[in-house]
């Protein structure tokens, strides 16, 4: 599929793109650049160590990736869920998919969540039901244990 020129120009409300370009806050910084993608850390209630990895350009839909964007996307995956493997030694590295921003398609970009039994236990879930159980919950890692695993992902990461 052809890329749509128009969505690679920032979308006027999108926090994914703000986030990026340094127009609203990110604990930890961009972690990563990697070809057409940006790794960074979550902003959400996910955890501490759940990364972001989204395109650099606006897009919504995997449909919409260009050829580049697609080929370099499973190995980026994999090379990040090994960082957070490597840092936080979780039982499992969920990575899934969002792209709704109100109830529409925004950004683009895959979850990559380390969780481990007490995750688990805590909000009696796992999978879905955990990262929705996560969210009602609302806990948000505080920025100084945001920078600091970040430093630690950034050294396995490399860049």
């Amino acid at each position: 599929m052809t890329p749509d020129p128009a969505a690679s120009e920032p979308a006027p409300a999108c926090l994914a793109c703000d986030l990026t370009a340094g127009r609203a806050p990110l604990p930890g910084g961009v972690l990563l650049r990697a070809g057409s993608w940006v790794v960074e850390h979550c902003v959400g209630p996910l955890g501490l160590g759940t990364l972001v990895v989204k395109p650099a350009r606006h897009v919504l839909h995997v449909a919409d990736l260009d050829t580049a964007e697609a080929a370099e996307l499973g190995p980026l995956l994999r090379r990040v869920s090994a960082a957070v493997t490597a840092v936080l030694a979780p039982e499992q590295v969920y990575v899934c998919l969002w792209s709704h921003a109100g109830g529409v398609p925004g950004h683009l970009h895959f979850v990559v969540q380390p969780v481990d039994r007490s995750t688990r236990v805590r909000h009696g879930a796992f999978g879905p039901r955990l990262q929705a159980a996560m969210a009602e919950a609302g806990h948000m890692p505080e920025a100084a244990e945001v920078e600091r695993v970040c430093g630690r992902l950034r050294g396995v990461l490399g860049g």
